[in-house]
């Protein structure tokens, strides 16, 4: 996947106003080489520690709102600072982790620095951190409603069941019932059955 690197000045654009130097400190302290990336549609964000001379690295999709942008990037910051103290001692999403990242969101909340729908989902998320922000539905149905209009597709919770839909790629399934948290859909060229989350955005056939 192609990146496009940015000076650290630019970054402003991609995040709330209000935010800049609190993120460049944490860049500039930990010499963070920070990428802005293409949309991924499995990851919002990704760490990579420092080794054999590089810096530490993180990636964001660049497609995000400022406000899933900050998100995203503090989720990696705590990986980040999980590493500096644990190493390899502690699970990549472990208690150690959930307890930075909360420090680090804490630092950012009462600040007007969000808007208030996602400032309430953000102070609710806090007592039970999910392993990944895509995880946290209810934060993300409140972020989504932050996106530019042009920039929404149509989810996999919005359409009735039976509906036909293709994914990237053009593969083409039809909707069928809800399992829980997921929805059960059937590959139309293999009759195989996928788990897909409501908030996955596809293309109606």
């Amino acid at each position: 996947m192609a990146k496009q690197e940015y000076p650290l000045q630019q970054l402003s654009h991609f995040l709330p106003e209000g935010t800049f130097e609190m993120v460049a400190n944490y860049l500039h302290h930990y010499k963070v080489h920070l990428t802005i990336t293409r949309e991924r549609k499995t990851v919002l964000g990704d760490y990579r520690h420092a080794h054999r001379g590089l810096n530490h690295r993180i990636s964001v999709n660049g497609n995000l709102n400022p406000y899933a942008f900050l998100i995203t990037l503090v989720h990696e910051l705590a990986h980040l600072v999980t590493f500096e103290r644990f190493g390899h001692r502690v699970a990549a999403h472990g208690k150690e982790w959930k307890d930075l990242y909360r420090l680090l969101l804490q630092e950012f909340l009462g600040k007007q620095l969000f808007p208030a729908d996602v400032e309430a989902a953000l102070t609710k998320s806090l007592h039970n951190l999910p392993a990944s922000s895509c995880a946290d539905e209810p934060l993300m149905r409140v972020l989504r409603h932050h996106d530019h209009p042009d920039s929404k597709g149509t989810l996999v919770e919005e359409l009735p069941e039976g509906t036909l839909f293709a994914i990237d790629g053009g593969r083409l399934f039809r909707k069928g019932k809800k399992l829980r948290k997921r929805y059960q859909c059937k590959e139309v060229a293999t009759g195989k059955l996928y788990l897909f989350s409501g908030l996955y955005e596809v293309i109606p056939a």
